[in-house]
């Protein structure tokens, strides 16, 4: 074995006018959720338990959108979905439309531990987190000041607006001159918000793991579901890799790109990073997305064919890294 490995995301797509303020608090959340993440490893901590810990750090802190700070649904609400998935037995859990659990992430974990489904969603998910006891809050909880604001500001615009929780002042240079919509099924949309957050890790026993949870998109439909609580789209472990992905959630249904780098490892016999950069480049079509993903060897990868992905990586040799762009 290689020795254990993390990476962290906080979704990709990027607005290339996002303040340095917000840059850097991005990036100090990120190192905190990471530095969290290595102590655990350090500890001898199982990689399933890893991911579930450091996503639920970031579910908890309102930056990025998974749990308190969830894009806004067309009604003002919080639909939130979540998954986690055990590489050794490719055991999982998912959660979706979710309006008052705490924790997404662990409720996942829940669905996968203490339920016989895979995947359970909006009532069936909520009436599962009142039987196991988990913490449950008001809906009013997830909604922030910005995302009122923004969800505004989405219903009123006509530009893709890359990062809802611009503050109000910069509202003017979120998208701003962008002449041709982001299209999703060939259809366009007026906004998008591509925050969702995850973590892949790899224990010191070669056990892959990966979690991902998101709000989805800002002024969506609801009942949307996207790609994040999808085993194989927005998330995957198995004996070889664990990957996380986030960006335009119906172009990564449609590659099964997570599934899609353990396929390449294990059909093509590619190494990680020569299978992430085989995904990002040949099974997006013309999709905008990212990925984080962990081999059982040790080694990390990220990729993204968007102008930025909020990310943060360090194998156990030392090395790490806590970028925004390229």
């Amino acid at each position: 074995m290689g020795g254990w490995a993390i990476a962290v995301h906080g979704g990709a797509g990027v607005d290339p006018n996002l303040p340095l303020e917000r840059q850097e608090e991005a990036k100090q959340l990120l190192t905190r959720c990471l530095n969290l993440g290595i102590s655990a490893l350090n500890s001898n901590v199982p990689a399933i338990d890893v991911v579930e810990l450091v996503v639920r750090e970031l579910e908890t802190d309102p930056l990025f959108n998974s749990g308190r700070g969830s894009a806004l649904t067309e009604k003002g609400t919080v639909e939130m979905e979540a998954s986690i998935m055990d590489g050794p037995k490719r055991r999982c859990g998912a959660v979706s439309g979710l309006t008052t659990v705490k924790n997404p992430i662990s409720l996942a974990r829940l669905v996968m531990d203490k339920s016989p489904h895979s995947y359970i969603a909006f009532s069936g998910a909520e009436d599962f987190a009142r039987q196991q006891g988990v913490e449950v809050v008001d809906n009013e909880y997830f909604v922030t000041p910005d995302n009122v604001g923004m969800l505004k500001l989405a219903k009123e615009a006509n530009t893709i607006l890359f990062d809802y929780r611009i503050p109000s002042s910069a509202y003017e240079t979120c998208g701003s001159g962008v002449e041709s919509p982001l299209q999703m099924n060939g259809l366009p949309i007026s906004v998008y918000a591509p925050e969702t957050v995850g973590c892949v890790v790899v224990d010191r026993e070669g056990r892959c793991a990966a979690a991902t949870s998101t709000g989805g998109l800002m002024n969506k439909m609801t009942g949307r579901i996207g790609d994040s609580p999808l085993i194989g789209a927005g998330t995957y472990a198995c004996d070889v890799c664990g990957v996380s992905c986030t960006g335009e959630g119906e172009a990564i249904i449609r590659g099964t790109l997570a599934r899609e780098v353990a396929a390449v490892m294990e059909y093509k016999g590619l190494k990680l990073h020569q299978a992430v950069d085989f995904v990002i480049k040949h099974r997006l079509d013309e999709g905008k997305a990212g990925l984080i993903a962990v081999s059982n060897t040790g080694e990390v990868a990220c990729g993204f064919n968007c102008n930025g992905m909020f990310r943060a990586c360090a194998p156990e040799d030392g090395f790490m890294e806590v970028a925004i762009w390229d």
